[in-house]
Parts: structure tokens; sequence; C-alpha cells
């Protein structure tokens, strides 16, 4: 790929775009089904105030919900991921503005359900439950919303809040816009004196540069650029977390951060025993820093030097099509059946693998219950984008798993267990590369990126987790957020994260400026428990084999049939000890070790 200038989404090759006709054939068939949704919406209306009647009437209101739900999703996915292709196109800015609406009426017509139910006298339901086997397939559904009764609102009440989802929506519909359709950022010189746009799909390549004074214009030309707009980031993210605190209020949660983690029924120990825990292990943070600062050979190691590899003769260029190879080879310890699902995602353009102008920035893997999953890329031709590969194929075939083994109404699995099945792809590739490298350059390149892994993923996730709950707190004491109070407190946890060897350039107080994940709050913690999971999973599957795949494809089949924690505790790893993040973390310490050791 051309990084001299964006291409236009024209410019990519079609086999390099995903296929979201498998979706909707076309816009039209979209606005059909757009319409088809908003005649469903009526029939809701018989169903309001006759859930007691009979079991029957329950039942099928159930399905109406069902249905409903599964259209909606379809109209919504397709919209929006037709917008990420090219975020500049009015009429695809439309077509998602559209469909959020449309879901806001979707919640707000069913809103009536779970407060109906739960005014049901509790021995008729059991009644319902016990005379109608069709009532089983909703056993676990009820049970969520029975134990959720305290936080469930009148009718009216729960309609209220439905409609005011939508006003809710606009603080990261407004980062989004700005970030991704409107933010421009200058040219910078590359290694080669050559000037080149700066982007958000090609920064991390510059910080991974050789060269410091190119990591340095990056990361100042960057960050330049958001501080031009600081108040406005601030306003729009303080307006976010008001909104947070706003719905946990209106459903008697003590916080934001306790509503959040009782969607997933995740304990707060959850989430205060993994800050705890990193922070046990801060001081081998600080060693892997003090080892890069040495390994760079830098009086000063400042922010813009903690990506750039430390092991500078091996560098890797890896195509997409080495890439998909690459992932092949090491997730085959995962059995035959995983491996031919990934072959037919590669080949049937589940996949928009390249950076144009306009396009969404990142990655993310998405998809529909009756087509199959997309995963959306800005492939770099990097050993880090070859690993983002197999990060979201990792999140596509646990979608397509459970989809293929839960109804819809279980078929999508809960956030908190999201982000265990594409580390832990992550983590077998790696350890496949460890295994098979004897070059003792490139296999102390390797241990970095590995421990690069561990440090993006567990210590960078865990300090906006506890940045998230620190500014979530200001607001529910009654404080004000500020471009200037949220940058100090981010800047502090900076300090605590890397320690005293870095130099805490001033532009990094205001990185939280350009996070999307602030905008789903209490999201960013689950990379960190869904990563340590992982490596509890890929050290079972090398040590054990067949019974250790068994356990984990069936629990990548579980959707959300049961409660996250519970899946991963019947598959073999207790997430509600601190277990799992310390032996991970330990499992760092010691490769740092390894590197201390490769680099003498």
């Amino acid at each position: 790929m051309d990084q001299k200038k964006l291409k236009t989404r024209a410019e990519i090759p079609e086999a390099n775009k995903w296929h979201l006709e498998d979706v909707f054939s076309d816009n039209n068939q979209w606005e059909a089904e757009y319409s088809h949704v908003e005649k469903l919406l009526e029939e809701g209306k018989k169903f309001e105030g006759h859930l007691a009647d009979n079991a029957d009437m329950l039942i099928s209101c159930f399905e109406w919900m069902d249905d409903l739900s599964l259209r909606i999703e379809e109209v919504y996915a397709y919209a929006r991921m037709r917008r990420d292709e090219d975020n500049r196109i009015a009429n695809y800015q439309a077509l998602t503005d559209r469909a959020g609406a449309l879901a806001v009426k979707v919640s707000s017509a069913a809103s009536f359900v779970v407060p109906e139910l739960l005014a049901m006298p509790e021995g008729k339901l059991k009644e319902f439950r016990a005379t109608s086997t069709k009532m089983e397939l909703y056993n676990h559904v009820l049970d969520d919303i029975l134990r959720k009764k305290e936080h469930i609102l009148s009718s009216v009440e729960e309609r209220l809040l439905a409609e005011v989802g939508e006003l809710a929506e606009a603080p990261g519909a407004i980062f989004s816009m700005a970030n991704n359709a409107d933010l421009r950022f200058p040219n910078i010189v590359d290694e080669s004196g050559q000037e080149i746009e700066l982007t958000k799909g090609n920064f991390i390549q510059f910080m991974e540069s050789q060269q410091q004074e190119v990591r340095k214009a990056a990361f100042k030309t960057l960050y330049g650029t958001y501080e031009k707009q600081r108040n406005t980031w601030a306003a729009t993210l303080n307006s976010s977390i008001k909104s947070d605190v706003f719905f946990a209020k209106a459903r008697h949660y003590p916080s934001a951060l306790e509503a959040s983690l009782d969607d997933d029924r995740v304990p707060l120990k959850v989430y205060d025993s993994l800050i705890n825990t990193v922070h046990e292990f801060l001081p081998h943070m600080h060693r892997y820093i003090q080892l890069r600062k040495k390994a760079l050979k830098l009086s000063e190691l400042h922010m813009y030097d903690i990506y750039v590899p430390i092991v500078p003769e091996t560098t890797m260029k890896i195509t997409y099509e080495e890439a998909k190879n690459m992932v092949i080879e090491g997730l085959r310890p995962l059995g035959e059946e995983y491996i031919s699902i990934l072959e037919e995602g590669f080949s049937k353009s589940w996949i928009d693998v390249y950076e144009n102008e306009g396009k969404t920035s990142g990655a993310y893997s998405w998809g529909t219950y009756r087509a199959h999953p997309y995963v959306l890329l800005n492939h770099q031709d990097t050993l880090d984008s070859m690993f983002t590969l197999a990060h979201e194929m990792g999140h596509s075939l646990h979608t397509y798993l459970s989809n293929r083994k839960q109804p819809h109404i279980y078929a999508g699995y809960k956030i908190f267990v999201a982000e265990v099945a594409s580390t832990l792809n992550e983590s077998l590739i790696m350890e496949h590369l460890l295994k098979k490298t004897t070059d003792p350059k490139i296999l102390a390149y390797l241990v970095n990126h590995y421990l690069e892994q561990f440090r993006g993923t567990i210590f960078r996730q865990t300090m906006f987790a506890e940045f998230e709950k620190k500014v979530h707190l200001v607001v529910e004491q009654g404080g004000a957020l500020t471009a200037d109070n949220l940058s100090e407190m981010y800047r502090d946890l900076n300090s605590v994260y890397y320690g005293k060897d870095v130099v805490l350039d001033p532009e990094i107080a205001l990185e939280w400026a350009r996070i999307p994940h602030f905008y789903n709050a209490f999201y960013v913690y689950k990379y960190a428990t869904g990563f340590s999971a992982a490596i509890a999973f890929a050290r079972a599957i090398l040590e054990e084999g067949q019974p250790a795949v068994t356990r984990y494809l069936e629990f990548l089949s579980g959707g959300s049939s049961d409660y996250p924690i519970e899946l991963l505790r019947k598959a073999g790893v207790d997430m509600e000890t601190p277990a799992p993040v310390g032996n991970a973390l330990q499992v760092f310490a010691e490769l740092v070790d390894q590197l201390e050791k490769l680099l003498k």
C-alpha cells in the first residue's frame, strides 16, 4: 500500500473491501426493512397491559421483541458500517441517524415489558413458567429481569428513559464526527525526508520509527491538533459522563460504575481487584521501562519513545496476505473446525482491509445474526497489524460460534467476555512465533512485542479504567470536569504507571481527548480482565491439548446463555479471584527477565 497519500474509497481494490450486501442487497432493501420495523412497532400495543393474561400472550410478546431486536440490529449495523467506509458521505450519515432514532423507538416500544413483568403476581409468573414448555427458552432472561427488580422503574418512567436514550448518544456521536470526519492533521517529515500526511491510522507506525525526531514530530503534531479544541473535547466527555451518572441515579444504583458492572452481574470487587493487582506489579512495569531506556541508549526516555521496537534490526514488514497465513499457522492448536471458519472469513469478504479517506479509524468486529461477522481494519503492513487481524477475527469467530449454537435471544455475548477470544488469538500466535524463532535478535523483538501487548492491554487499559473511575467520581460528588482537571488527573496516572524513568511530556496529559472508549463508560477494564483470562486459556490449550480446546470452544459457543463470570468459570477460569490477573502479570515479569538476558 502506498502510504504517501491516503487513497479514496474508490481506489481500494474490491477484493479488500467487505461485502455488506450479505446484510442488505442495496439501500432500497434497507429502506424496506426500515419501514417493516416501523410497522412491527405498532404490534406491541396488543401486548401492553395483557402480559398476565396467559402464558401464550407472554410468549408471543417475547417472540415479537426478539424479532424486532434482530431486525433493528441489521438496520443499524448496515447503516453504521456503510458510514464507517467514509464518514463524509451525507447519505450514510443520515441512514445512521435514522437507524439510531429507530433503535430508540424500538427500545421505547418494548419499555412496558419489564415493569409489567415485575408487577405481575409472583405466583402467576411461576405458574406460567411451570405449565408452558415454551417458557423454558426464556428462563435465563426472566431470572436476569427479576434480579434487577429494584432498578426497574414504572412503565411511564421506563418509556421516558428510553426516549432520553437518543439524547444520551449525542456526546459519542459528536466525538465520532469530530474525530473521524472533521479532524485533519498536518504533514510531517518521515525517515527519508518526505512530507507525509499524519493520520490516526499511521500515527502508531510513526511512533515505531527508529528516528526519535520522527516520533517526536508525530507525537507533537497529533496532540497539537487535539490541543486546539481541548475545551470542546472536555465539554463533550463531561456531557457523556453526566449522562452515565444520570442513568445510574435514575435506576437507583450507588454509582455509574456499579450500574455498568451490574449489566454483566460482575461484582465491584473484580474491578477494584484488577486495579489493585496491577498496582502490585507496577515495579515490573517500571523495570521494563528502565530496560527500554537502556536498550534505546537514551539519556531521557519520552512518552514518544514508548512504542518504538527496542531491537531495531528486526523491524518486520508483513503484507496482508502474509498476515493471514501467519494467523492461520499460529491458531492451528485450536483445531480444524476453528481454522476452516477462519479461512471462510478470509475468503468470503468479511473484512474491510485498508485505510481510505474518511474511513473510521482503528479496528472492530461487528456483524448480524443472519449474515456473518464483519471486520473493519486499517492495515499497515506491520506486525502490529497482523496481530490486529488475529484479534478482530477472534471476536468474529466468537460471534460466529455463538450465533450458530444459540438462539438469537442468547447469541450476543456480554462485553465482559468479548476480549477473551481476541486476545487468546494474539497469545497463541505469539507463543507459536516464540517457539519457532531461533534468531536471538528476532526473538528479542518478539518478546518485546509480547511485553507491549501486556503493557497496552493490562497496564494501559487498567490506567484508563482507573481514570474512568476517578472522573465519574468527580461528577458524582458534584464537581465539574474541565480540560485542566481532566488533564491533571490523566497526567498523574501516567506518572504512577510509567514511573520516574519517563519524561512526562506535557502533551500526554491530553491523551484522554482522543480515546473513543471513554464514551462507552467502564468498557476498557474488560480488555485487561479478558487478556488475563485469555492467557489462562492459552496456557491450558498448549499444555492440555484437546480437552482444553473443547472447553474453550464450548465457552465461545455460549453467547449470553449464562452470566459471563459463570461461562468463564465453567471453562476453568475464575475471574472472581485475583489469580488470573496475577498469573498473567507473572508471565509479564518473566518476559522482562527473558528480555534482559537477550539484550545483554
